[in-house]
């Protein structure tokens, strides 16, 4: 996260030369753990997925295979992330490759941590009897091992990652003296998203299509919470590293924090967007119009955020020449 994109190959560290006892040595052997970690458990999703593509072509019930295509494509990007994160060779590759991967497979995956975790208590509605569409056992946990593994992966080895090549987007407290340089915008759209996606998590229908709401469960209540917690991290980041905030913060906390929810908020915002504009392709739960705004929002905010922290790191970098 380095104003000279271009250069930050050669101000990579070549870890393998760290003494494996070191402090630095262990930190780099849990961040290739992890990594390989999260590139192993994608690589279970993306079995599934072949299958699927497969039996849809030999059955002649093709509808769907271009959206598996997108998600074996996404699985791919997310394994070559995960050996990226893990390998030396991932130290060189260009930021402006691995950056925007890094923040949107963190984005659409680490930010979901918090819905896995707390939708596993929920009760699932069991198949109807004879409903031949049922996921084999089998199928939905190598789905849910692939997401929940790359997920875990993602969230001990990138911030590792990140550190180890830019080191001056996580030392130090967070909080400017002085003029605060660019403001501290962001925050209004992202407070905004939190309030409407936490009323709507907590009930709230205002802005909901009624014709829509069959289906409104308490699984979908607990996503549209997963992204109000995100939307007010990535508020929260910005505040934090505003002179606003506070000068006790580990410069790390709001940073990881921001990247994921900026992240997040863009990854997620995208893809719902697509969706609500293709004409006949999905029917949101808000009226339409609600929709598109809140989503459009969703992606301004989180390219505003990601530009808060990438403006940070630089003024820091500057400072610390």
């Amino acid at each position: 996260m380095h104003a000279d994109v271009t250069n930050s190959g050669d101000n990579s560290r070549d870890v393998t030369t760290q003494s494996p006892g070191s402090r630095s040595g262990r930190r780099t052997m849990l961040r290739r753990v992890a990594a390989f970690g999260a590139a192993g458990s994608m690589s279970l999703y993306l079995a599934v997925k072949i299958l699927w593509i497969t039996l849809e072509v030999r059955q002649g019930t093709a509808d769907w295979v271009m959206l598996n295509l997108v998600t074996v494509v996404m699985a791919l990007t997310g394994i070559t992330l995960g050996l990226a994160l893990g390998q030396s060779w991932g130290m060189r590759l260009p930021a402006w490759l691995v950056l925007p991967l890094a923040w949107i497979g963190s984005g659409f995956l680490v930010s979901l941590l918090p819905y896995m975790l707390v939708s596993a208590f929920l009760k699932q509605d069991a198949p109807a009897p004879g409903d031949g569409a049922a996921m084999p056992a089998w199928e939905a946990v190598f789905i849910t091992v692939g997401f929940a593994g790359m997920a875990v992966g993602l969230v001990v080895a990138l911030p590792i990652y990140l550190a180890e090549r830019w080191p001056h987007a996580f030392a130090g407290r967070a909080g400017r003296p002085g003029r605060e340089a660019g403001g501290a915008w962001p925050l209004l759209p992202a407070a905004a998203l939190a309030v409407l996606w936490a009323f709507w998590a907590a009930g709230g229908t205002a802005g909901l299509n009624p014709a829509a709401l069959a289906g409104w469960d308490a699984n979908g209540r607990v996503l549209i919470g997963d992204g109000a917690l995100c939307a007010a991290l990535a508020g929260w980041s910005v505040w934090a590293l505003s002179r606003r905030g506070g000068p006790r913060t580990p410069l790390w906390l709001p940073m990881a924090a921001g990247f994921v929810a900026s992240g997040s908020l863009f990854a997620w915002g995208a893809w719902k967007l697509l969706w609500v504009l293709l004409p006949g392709a999905y029917r949101p739960f808000e009226y339409r119009g609600v929709a598109v705004a809140e989503h459009a929002v969703a992606i301004v905010t989180g390219l505003a955020v990601l530009l808060t922290l990438l403006r940070e790191h630089r003024r820091r970098a500057s400072a610390g020449r």
